[in-house]
């Protein structure tokens, strides 16, 4: 059961698939590949397609057992649920937005919409002003059922907006409907500290004890650069967590990547695992479909640095 290995002494890899990215190709082929490589806990989007792939991602892999699936859910104003829109009349086809997107949603100045993950990659680095970021809401009573019946090991929160009212309906929607580990990610990007500690605790009212998952967000979306700087937050953000001696078990994110597990040592965390997105995705993306050989040995490396 996931609540036997979040109480493990042993640290857990969580892959980040990304709460925006609706392309089933993507993430069948990320779940596969990074189940093979050790990666335990698998972040996806509350799609029922979706989940259908991951599972069929893990069911090829050949290890279904100590694996599990995280659906995450976004709120209003999160960058995780935004999708670029590119506006043909300003638009100079320079090429900007093609060439930094990480997930390749981007060709000839048109935006896939179920491979964008919303990182605004695209928005920041827009000199004509050509792009701009639309939110994609769902309604969590009609699509969460659904999820739950399919086989749901955990659901994700993104709790970081101020929109309180839609923090408290999705929150109330999911543990209405789900019974199971519940995670709630979180940072500091529209919160200071005692805003976010006060938040969590609020909302862990309704929890029993060690129940819901922190995922501590540092910047995210930011881990594509392997680097001691990009990762420090979400290291600070565990680090307040867990000072809080709240009934949560945490788990790093926003940021993270290969430096991630030794800084946190460095600062004695104790924390239950480390999820990665942006960087793990990063790292294996040229060779998945060229030389699965040596996209497998990468994406073990990065398992086996974040969870030793």
């Amino acid at each position: 059961m996931l609540k036997d290995l979040l109480e493990s002494k042993n640290k857990t890899f969580k892959l980040v698939c990304g709460a925006g990215n609706e392309c089933a190709e993507d993430v069948e082929k990320l779940t596969e590949l990074y189940s093979r490589a050790g990666a335990q806990i698998f972040d996806i989007c509350a799609k029922p397609e979706i989940l259908k792939s991951a599972k069929e991602g893990l069911k090829k892999s050949g290890v279904t057992k100590d694996r599990y699936i995280c659906v995450s859910v976004g709120i209003k104003g999160d960058p995780h649920i935004s999708k670029a829109e590119i506006n043909k009349d300003k638009c100079n086809k320079c090429g900007i937005c093609e060439k930094i997107c990480p997930n390749n949603a981007i060709t000839d100045c048109n935006v896939t919409r179920e491979k964008c993950i919303g990182c605004g990659k695209c928005y920041n680095n827009c000199k004509q002003s050509a792009l701009k970021m639309n939110d994609y809401d769902i309604d969590l009573n009609k699509v969460l059922p659904t999820l739950v019946n399919m086989g749901t090991d955990c659901i994700e929160l993104h709790a970081t907006s101020e929109d309180e009212s839609d923090i408290w309906e999705k929150w109330e929607a999911i543990n209405r409907h789900f019974n199971g580990i519940v995670s709630i990610c979180i940072d500091r990007l529209n919160l200071g500290n005692k805003q976010v500690l006060d938040r969590i605790k609020k909302m862990l009212e309704s929890r029993e004890p060690y129940t819901t998952i922190i995922q501590a967000d540092g910047i995210p979306m930011s881990g594509s650069d392997d680097s001691y700087k990009t990762t420090l937050q979400s290291v600070a953000m565990s680090e307040i967590i867990q000072d809080a001696n709240l009934p949560v078990y945490i788990l790093l994110s926003g940021g993270t990547n290969s430096k991630t597990a030794e800084l946190a040592k460095l600062c004695n965390l104790n924390y239950s695992g480390i999820a990665i997105g942006s960087y793990a995705r990063k790292l294996v993306k040229d060779d998945i479909d060229t030389n699965y050989e040596l996209a497998l040995k990468k994406a073990k490396e990065l398992v086996e640095k974040s969870v030793k």
